[in-house]
């Protein structure tokens, strides 16, 4: 059964590459080395899903993350670019799948029902995708260098970093540090997958130097502390690091005979999905080291 997860993970990069293109089932099936006879049950008996409402649902998550995160880009155009001839047709498939119109989620995310539906099809992708081990060569050593961040604190379930992301990015808009000028962080306190709901810790963070007034996103001051790291870069979905931060912690720290050092693990965001395509988005990943 390995052997064709594999074959369906590749058919599943397939569609997230080429999501702006036509479905050709056709060429799909040529990915996973399978007849075209059987491609589509293969597909829907190991993911769960059709051909067809995998990739509805992948557009719908890129339009969602656009509605939510980028208020700078009409909901006609979200609509367009999801695949959709018009506005109307647009909200009423959003509307099925999350209960809201594209304006209200835009207004006010249900989160809840957003992570209903996309959390067990991520799982279902995480398990698919190979373990094919962390490749040592390309861990780095450097030297971080003394970073001051704004941070906005995400304290609560990992469900709701969305709203607390929401929240930074209005912050960052009024203040006038976009990424494009202001490198973005995330300090990872905790393990979603170990640790209770409700003790969840990671702080949002962009580069700021400057003075920060006291605001009601509760945006504080911070300094990322300068020191040795060991460097990992990840490109694709944020939601498979976490493969590699495993392997990080199991496989390179043993045999590199570092040490790490008492502050937390951090991720700096190069490029950020919906802006570029999932699997395109690249996220370094920085492990202190004494």
């Amino acid at each position: 059964m390995a052997g064709w997860n594999h074959r369906i993970a590749k058919a599943i990069d397939e569609i997230d590459r080429t999501l702006d293109g036509p479905l050709d089932v056709d060429a799909l099936s040529g990915t996973a080395a399978c007849s075209r006879f059987h491609f589509q049950r293969l597909f829907s008996a190991i993911v769960g899903i059709s051909v067809g409402e995998y990739r509805r649902l992948m557009l719908l998550r890129r339009a969602g993350q656009q509605l939510a995160f980028r208020g700078n880009v009409s909901v006609t155009e979200i609509g367009f670019d999801a695949g959709y001839e018009n506005a109307e047709s647009f909200s009423r498939a959003f509307r099925r799948a999350f209960g809201q119109s594209p304006s209200g989620f835009r207004t006010a995310p249900d989160w809840a029902a957003w992570h209903r539906t996309y959390d067990p099809l991520l799982e279902k992708k995480g398990r698919l995708m190979p373990d094919t081990g962390l490749d040592f060569d390309s861990v780095r050593i450097a030297d971080f260098p003394e970073t001051k961040v704004a941070v906005l604190k995400h304290r609560g379930p990992a469900s709701e970093v969305p709203a607390s992301v929401q929240r930074f990015i209005a912050w960052r808009k009024a203040h006038g540090t976009p990424p494009p000028r202001s490198a973005t962080y995330n300090i990872l306190y905790d393990d979603p997958k170990t640790t209770p709901a409700a003790d969840f810790r990671m702080d949002i963070c962009c580069a700021e130097t400057g003075a920060i007034a006291e605001n009601g996103a509760g945006v504080v001051a911070r300094t990322i502390p300068a020191g040795r790291c060991a460097v990992l870069r990840h490109k694709g979905p944020l939601e498979f690091a976490e493969a590699a931060i495993r392997s990080l912690y199991r496989d390179w720290l043993p045999q590199s005979a570092e040490e790490p050092r008492d502050f937390p693990l951090f991720i700096q965001r190069l490029s950020f999905f919906p802006d570029v395509a999932e699997h395109e988005a690249e996220t370094d990943i920085f492990l202190p080291l004494v």
